[in-house]
């Protein structure tokens, strides 16, 4: 009987030594996944923190071209005095190949429009004579441009002369370097003024396209329209921010 009493106490004995090593093993093992997990959220965090400025840069990077997109396309944001003197042409009208616009030089030969992309070109439309009202538009063409200093080259002045009678010679003197066209005023008003085919007669053609100035982009793209009597400073304000501004032409 004792020595019954003697296994079962020592049994016993073994069973609590066991059971007190396996709940030291699982103390072991949770302080270990406890110090792991711990070193694995450090480390978590000290690589976001390590990528943090490169994300706020990028942010500041990008900010400006994202403010520049939304103003864009939304003009009302645009704050007071920042919008261009002339009137934007919305939508875009491209540059009419030679077919839908035939133009001729004043010695009657063909002249391609298209040959002037890569520029920006200040247009200019009246009848041949140039009275008072049309000397002052390409005055104001003229002068703008030559005052664009080393960026002059990357602008062009065209004058549609509208009816087929002779252009005096004082306005041909006057206006060196303006390339001068003549073309039927129908046709030119639908590319200029987006009228519709046959809306109008020749005269009154004429009428309507000769107080404006217009200008198209280098990439052939008819985009802004100038008021009758234009403002000769507010127009070179324009056109000198078109310039400076652009990469293209």
């Amino acid at each position: 009987m004792l020595l019954f009493l003697h296994i079962h106490e020592i049994a016993v004995k073994y069973c609590l030594e066991t059971r007190r090593r396996l709940e030291d093993g699982i103390v072991v093992t949770e302080s270990a996944s406890k110090t792991k997990a711990a070193a694995q959220t450090t480390a978590g965090n000290t690589k976001l923190r390590s990528k943090t400025p490169l994300i706020i840069i990028m942010l500041m990077s990008l900010a400006p071209v994202i403010a520049a997109l939304l103003v864009y396309f939304n003009p009302e944001w645009r704050p007071e005095g920042s919008a261009a003197y002339g009137q934007l042409i919305e939508p875009q009208r491209p540059m009419p190949s030679t077919q839908s616009l035939p133009l001729t030089t004043l010695d009657g030969k063909p002249f391609d429009l298209s040959s002037l992309k890569g520029k920006w070109i200040m247009l200019a439309a009246d009848a041949a004579e140039c009275p008072e009202a049309c000397a002052r538009k390409l005055f104001i063409v003229r002068n703008t441009h030559a005052s664009q200093g080393k960026h002059v080259e990357r602008l062009s002045r065209v004058w549609f002369i509208t009816d087929d009678a002779p252009v005096p010679e004082k306005v041909l003197e006057a206006y060196k370097g303006t390339v001068m066209v003549r073309v039927n005023p129908v046709v030119l008003q639908q590319f200029l003024l987006g009228g519709a085919p046959g809306s109008m007669t020749p005269e009154q053609a004429r009428n309507a396209l000769a107080p404006l100035i217009w200008v198209i982009d280098p990439l052939g793209n008819l985009i802004l329209q100038y008021p009758p009597i234009a403002d000769p400073e507010l127009f070179r304000k324009d056109i000198r921010k078109l310039i400076q501004n652009s990469r293209i032409g």
